[in-house]
């Protein structure tokens, strides 16, 4: 069974709606979520915000966490889990932000992508730096990572 149907039925099993709040996979996460037969079940919504005027306006970022830790951070990636639940009527959501590439800085290099997941128990926030794999592959490891993590959130 594949990662997101094994998402998919979990989710299904304890009547839990999904939302996801991504970033630079830009809808990655949600997509395959949702090419997965049965999903709309489980499924509520997913918000891409690449702009920080996004995760501003659909997610309640706020305009400081975003000036003093920057959209890469989990700081960030909390509000955007958070603001995910709180503008769904998901019970479980997972966000992702992070720096896809080219580019990047000696403090936030390529591939260096931030995820949460919030659910009634809280919410966990972890960075992982996939390294310079390039655009496409980082994008990849991160809507694969945050599968990962959302299904042992379930």
């Amino acid at each position: 069974m594949t990662l997101t149907a094994q998402i998919i039925e979990k989710a299904a099993a304890s009547k839990k709606m999904i939302a996801t709040a991504e970033s630079c996979t830009g809808g990655l996460v949600a997509a395959a979520l949702t090419d997965v037969p049965g999903s709309s079940a489980v499924v509520e919504r997913g918000f891409v915000t690449y702009a920080n005027c996004a995760k501003i306006e659909m997610l309640g970022v706020t305009p400081e966490t975003l000036g003093e830790f920057g959209a890469v951070s989990e700081q960030t990636a909390i509000e955007m889990a958070r603001g995910a639940r709180s503008e769904s009527h998901a019970d479980i959501s997972v966000s992702v932000t992070g720096i896809a590439g080219p580019g990047g800085s000696e403090h936030k290099p390529e591939g260096r992508v931030c995820f949460a997941v919030a659910k009634d128990g809280g919410i966990r926030a972890e960075t992982v730096d996939f390294g310079p794999l390039g655009r496409k592959n980082v994008r990849l490891a991160a809507r694969d990572h945050a599968l990962r993590l959302l299904l042992s959130a379930l």
